[in-house]
């Protein structure tokens, strides 16, 4: 019984800690960016998931307006192979090219490079969506370091 209400008390005090997503809808305010026009070349996943994060910041007008062209690819790197020829290792590497419009002129191109080193698994429907997890992971990780650069334009 009192171990019950140490759990529940302890829930309680934890469900209220205050945590809150780092780019949610409420945190877009403290970027001075918005975003009004998005156009995408290349993998598709990636662009899905870039296009996500930055639909925040396409919903309210701020003093930096910019229009970004958005090209991405992903590439499965074999590593290393064993004796049979088999791949063993491989690296995921997903490549985003940003060019930056404001006012409709050139304001700043960057590339974003993220990649996973990973080790193949026997189970080949186990490795592709594991090799999926980890394109989306990457993805996700780039359109981070993605907002975070375009809020340091000045």
């Amino acid at each position: 019984m009192l171990r019950k209400q140490i759990i529940l008390l302890l829930l309680l005090l934890l469900s209220s800690c205050g945590y809150e997503a780092i780019y949610s809808k409420k945190n877009s305010v403290n970027y001075s960016f918005s975003v009004s026009d998005l156009s995408f070349v290349g993998d598709r996943i990636v662009n899905l998931k870039i296009k996500e994060k930055l639909n925040n910041y396409a919903q309210a007008k701020k003093d930096k307006d910019f229009i970004l062209r958005i090209s991405s690819t992903s590439e499965k790197i074999t590593l290393a192979k064993n004796t049979a020829g088999d791949s063993t290792s491989f690296k995921n590497l997903v490549s985003i090219n940003v060019e930056v419009l404001m006012n409709n002129k050139f304001k700043s191109n960057f590339i974003i490079l993220e990649s996973f080193n990973y080790n193949s698994i026997s189970n080949k429907f186990n490795l592709k969506k594991y090799e999926d997890e980890i394109k989306n992971n990457l993805a996700e990780t780039a359109a981070d370091k993605l907002i975070f650069k375009l809020s340091n334009i000045q």
